[in-house]
């Protein structure tokens, strides 16, 4: 009840996810508090400020987005906050950068520069932004450029913005609130896996926490939240959301290749699979570094090389469900809006159309969706997994006891008696009693072998009907019984299991024209902890005695007591006493 309790609240959480993506969009308050730049261009180093100054040259729509070179030039005009309050503050989207260069160019054209550092900006938990300070801006302002060297990004072009108060920047407290939820709901999956692998040693379960700790780790940083707990440069913030991205991909591939069922799968396509996940965490990996000499293409390159992953992920899932995989199913539910929203990211990062960076709030609900969602997959593939193991157990079991009995009496068989042995002698079973059936050969001449085997059958229903739970029987083949006894009167006992048989086959097999009788040997050795004879020699002394038995006149037992001393000086010493 526990579980399903459990899959409820999950199933409970990932609708609530879904509600909290499909919201309506809010109003974007902040547009009259934030100003984005009017124009852009891009230039060699050497250009410098005077040549930006003419209103030619510059591109004034949001077509022409480039990172790939090695400045590029934002313009932002006074009329778009002469209604408003003077900016102070610049932020945009987390990005590696060398260096940003502002003029703010007055009326008179006198001009006040600034020149910051990426080590300058500083991130803060309003969306993935840093902000950084302006040039002092007066009403007598009339233009204000800055200049990006070595941008890593185009949405810290395309995203970029000036603004009075950076407490307005970009997303409202509602927006970091969801954010915060879906990283907070990436911890129970986290703890869901922790607690199957206890139980379920699959290589999918660690796969998957992986996974989630690889996507919670992208939601905090690539988020923003994570500025609200620790100040981190940055440089760092902008590696290690989009490496954690890559990594968390790549690691989705090698889980898709592990959790599926075996035959949900070609060996192709399983191959192809894992081989992508490899080649994600490397290659966009690197790209994702934004290393100083790869910034001409380490933009394109990260978003280039996640589309091999894209489609290898699709086909596996659309392949496995044509193979009528139930685990496909629920890995196509999860995996449907992350894609969607990967590839508008995707298509955003190569600067095919430009949005804020609230956008990506859809892939950060779809992450938190994706989590949870496959989560109640594993716990599916769980309940499968443990009936699949019970069935084998169960199986195993019968074989088992298939093995360890005998076909025709349903007694334990030799085998099976050999196996215990030693672990009945500790328990006390010291008493070793061998029963044969006497002119049983016969019975099968005169009468066949069916009317022997129910003889035999009856036999071992005569000592199974004797209740005595300190008595273990035994078929050891042909007519051949053993009962191995423990606890007082083991010799009464064995004697009256053996005058039980006579009466028991008369009972059951009718039409005989003689009584069968049967014959015992009995060991009864007085220290069987101590002892350290195994079943053949019982066997041997038991078969002894019981031969003598038969030539005594059979319908008899013949048994020996044997006693171990503990204290002997060379060896077992035994002392034997018999009768007959």
């Amino acid at each position: 009840m526990d579980f399903l309790r459990l899959l409820t609240r999950l199933g409970m959480v990932a609708v609530m996810l879904v509600l909290l993506a499909a919201r309506p969009a809010l109003a974007d308050n902040h547009s009259v508090a934030t100003h984005a730049p009017a124009c852009h261009t891009a230039t060699g180093l050497k250009t410098g400020l005077d040549a930006m100054r003419p209103r030619g040259g510059w591109t004034c729509d949001d077509s022409g987005w480039r990172s790939d070179v090695p400045a590029v030039w934002l313009r932002f005009e006074a009329a778009s906050w002469q209604n408003g309050e003077l900016p102070r503050h610049f932020f945009s989207r987390t990005a590696r950068f060398k260096s940003i260069t502002f003029h703010a160019i007055d009326t008179d054209g006198a001009v006040r520069s600034l020149k910051l550092t990426e080590a300058d900006g500083q991130p803060f938990a309003a969306g993935p932004v840093f902000q950084l300070p302006l040039p002092k801006i007066t009403p007598e302002t009339t233009t204000l450029i800055a200049r990006i060297e070595a941008p890593h990004s185009v949405p810290l072009l395309t995203e970029a913005r000036v603004t009075r108060d950076p407490g307005l920047a970009d997303w409202s407290p509602i927006d970091m609130m969801l954010l915060a939820f879906v990283a907070g709901m990436l911890v129970l999956p986290l703890l869901f896996d922790i607690s199957f692998y206890v139980v379920l040693r699959e290589r999918f379960v660690v796969l998957h926490a992986a996974m989630v700790t690889a996507m919670m780790t992208y939601v905090l940083t690539a988020g923003g939240l994570a500025a609200a707990f620790v100040t981190l440069p940055v440089a760092v913030m902008a590696v290690v959301g989009p490496l954690a991205w890559a990594i968390g991909v790549g690691i989705s591939a090698l889980f898709l290749a592990n959790f599926l069922e075996r035959a949900a799968q070609s060996w192709t396509m399983r191959q192809i699979t894992i081989t992508t996940g490899w080649f994600t965490m490397i290659v966009p990996g690197f790209f994702a570094l934004q290393l100083d000499a790869a910034q001409r293409f380490d933009d394109v390159g990260y978003f280039i090389t996640f589309m091999p992953a894209i489609i290898v992920i699709s086909a596996a899932v659309i392949e496995a469900m044509a193979r009528g995989s139930r685990s496909a199913r629920f890995l196509a539910i999860a995996w449907a809006p992350i894609i969607i929203a990967s590839v508008e990211r995707l298509l955003r990062g190569l600067g095919s159309h430009v949005g804020p960076s609230s956008h990506d709030q859809m892939l950060y609900v779809a992450v938190g969706i994706e989590v949870v969602v496959i989560s109640l997959a594993i716990a599916d593939r769980f309940l499968a997994l443990r009936r699949e193991r019970d069935a084998a157990l169960t199986e195993a079991k019968m074989l088992e006891q298939i093995s360890a009995r005998d076909s025709l009496t349903g007694l334990m068989n030799r085998r099976a008696i050999e196996a215990r042995f030693d672990e009945l002698l500790k328990q006390g079973f010291d008493t070793f009693a061998l029963v044969d059936l006497d002119r049983f050969k016969t019975i099968n001449d005169v009468h066949g072998h069916q009317v022997g085997d129910a003889a035999l059958i009856a036999c071992a229903s005569a000592i199974r009907a004797s209740g005595d739970r300190d008595a273990v029987a035994v078929r050891l083949g042909g007519e051949e019984f053993v009962v191995l006894l423990r606890g007082p009167r083991p010799l009464e006992r064995a004697e009256a299991l053996r005058q039980a048989i006579p009466m028991r086959i008369a009972k059951e097999v009718p039409g005989l024209d003689m009584p069968v009788t049967a014959s015992m040997g009995v060991v009864m050795l007085a220290d069987a902890d101590a002892s350290k004879m195994v079943f053949a020699e019982f066997y041997a002394r038991a078969d002894a005695l019981m031969y003598e038995a038969k030539a005594s006149g059979r319908n008899r037992l013949c048994y020996e007591r044997l006693t171990v001393f503990r204290s002997a000086p060379e060896g077992r010493r035994v002392e034997e006493e018999q009768a007959a």
